[in-house]
């Protein structure tokens, strides 16, 4: 892939993070730095070799003392030459020496360098692919430990690898293709002799083994946003405590004590959930309660699953998930009074009308919670759980729950990190692999369309690791990046 002339010009940047720190790196990246090495260390670096040494001002005095590393091309991260200057780690001494290095740097148009634009030299380069690249930003920001193990094995290249398994399957299959195609009075009988019905089949079983894998890679990734939903006082955000194990919101038995939307990141088994706890629903007169239930609306529409909270009694034991809203939303289990009854009837009716209004193309669990104080025992059923929240009863059968619905089968060894562009390329092969069948259902005389279907699967697998792909994408991919790397 021809590299634009922007590319051409070396670049500079701190590479650690902003802030106070023992140890900062400056690093340069261009295909020749003679010229800065000489001016800030004064003498040829062995390559590859840690050097102490001072890094000299412009009037030759010392702006810090530190180690430098000298990466010739081509073994380097970007493969151009490539300096680190490691000095000490405050934000001023990092800013002095990175205007020095920019400073010494002007004749050979050093530039501080874009987002992301090391790695992308690392691309362009051949010393990464696409895919791998994009690991390197998602180790930096794994959320979990499973997270950075997957994209440390998308890094050394577990998911590329999985990639070019089935691109050189169909290059196979092209290949016996075009041939047949270049000669037409070999046509005839084309499929049966070569089994291309038989390789295509294959091909596409592999395929969905590798969509399979990657939807788990993307869940560690892009984690589940769950959002909690329900009447006023029915525990969502006892609920929303028990599964951050802290107290993060605010409880009380004061209906619409939860006022916004309260957000809290926690982790099941490795992988990522943002957990929302939402004002409760019910008709208000107070204003700044209203506008919390608007935002709880917007926010169900943005979420990956629903939590429906209601409140457990004693008419559900034995029931399954389809139990209606006859629990207290309220707590009026524990009233008493004449009027139990009528606002059993108005809980009631308040939850129906919730479960009704609730978005159609969204997961939805049930969740029937205070089954302490119903005298229920904790349990699961397949769109639905019983639990405390106070106590912690069936928080356990919530977690799996939640897991399953996101799809997750646990973390394997060779699990690798994904994102949903990779998703989309991946679907959209097997789409062209479907069509392809249905082509070669019918007869030789359409191969023509059953070589162009393998032909665009082929270019869509490719733009994973960036074999096929548009500048413009580069572009977005990598300006996500942090500066530095």
């Amino acid at each position: 892939m021809p590299a634009p002339l922007h590319d051409a010009d070396p670049i500079a940047a701190i590479a650690t993070a902003p802030g106070r720190g023992g140890i900062g790196v400056v690093r340069v990246s261009g295909r020749d730095l003679s010229t800065v090495i000489d001016a800030l260390c004064g003498r040829v670096l062995a390559p590859r070799t840690a050097t102490l040494l001072p890094f000299r001002a412009a009037d030759g005095g010392t702006l810090d003392t530190g180690l430098a590393l000298h990466f010739p091309a081509p073994q380097s991260y970007t493969g151009e030459d490539v300096l680190e200057l490691q000095g000490h780690g405050g934000p001023v001494v990092m800013q002095l020496l990175l205007e020095r290095v920019l400073d010494a740097g002007r004749d050979i148009g050093l530039r501080v360098a874009e987002p992301g634009e090391f790695t992308r030299r690392a691309f362009l380069n051949d010393k990464l692919d696409l895919a791998q690249a994009e690991a390197v930003a998602d180790l930096i920001d794994a959320s979990t430990a499973q997270a950075a193990r997957s994209a440390s094995r998308s890094l050394s290249g577990t998911f590329s690898r999985a990639v070019h398994v089935v691109v050189d399957q169909l290059i196979e299959l092209r290949m016996l293709v075009e041939a047949t195609l270049d000669f037409p009075e070999e046509e005839i009988d084309f499929l049966e002799r070569s089994d291309a019905r038989g390789r295509l089949a294959r091909v596409r079983a592999e395929l969905d083994v590798l969509l399979a894998e990657a939807r788990q890679g993307a869940l560690l990734r892009e984690g589940l946003h769950v959002v909690l939903a329900g009447a006023p006082n029915v525990g969502k955000s006892s609920l929303l405590n028990a599964l951050a194990g802290a107290e993060v919101a605010i409880v009380t038995p004061v209906a619409g004590t939860t006022r916004d939307r309260i957000v809290q990141a926690i982790q099941v088994d490795g992988v990522p959930l943002v957990v929302v706890d939402t004002a409760g629903l019910r008709e208000t007169g107070d204003e700044v309660e209203r506008i919390g239930i608007e935002r709880t609306w917007e926010e169900l529409g943005r979420a990956d699953v629903i939590l429906h909270l209601g409140v457990a009694d004693g008419s559900q034991a034995g029931q399954g998930g389809g139990v209606s809203g006859s629990g207290s939303a309220n707590g009026v289990g524990a009233v008493a009074g004449g009027d139990i009854a009528a606002r059993l009837a108005l809980a009631a009716d308040l939850d129906a009308d919730i479960a009704a209004r609730l978005p159609r193309d969204k997961p939805i669990l049930r969740v029937w919670n205070k089954v302490d104080l119903a005298g229920l025992p904790a349990r699961a059923t397949e769109d639905a759980v019983w639990l405390s929240a106070r106590d912690g009863q069936g928080i356990d059968l919530l977690r799996a729950a939640l897991l399953r619905l996101a799809g997750w089968h646990g973390a394997g060894e060779g699990m690798f990190i994904a994102r949903e562009r990779h998703l989309q390329a991946l679907r959209e092969a097997c789409e062209c692999l479907a069509a392809a069948h249905v082509h070669a259902q019918r007869s030789d005389e359409v191969l023509d369309l059953f070589a162009e279907e393998l032909r665009l699967a082929q270019e869509r697998l490719g733009s994973i690791t960036g074999e096929f792909g548009a500048d413009d994408l580069l572009g977005v991919i990598f300006s996500r990046f942090c500066i530095g790397k």
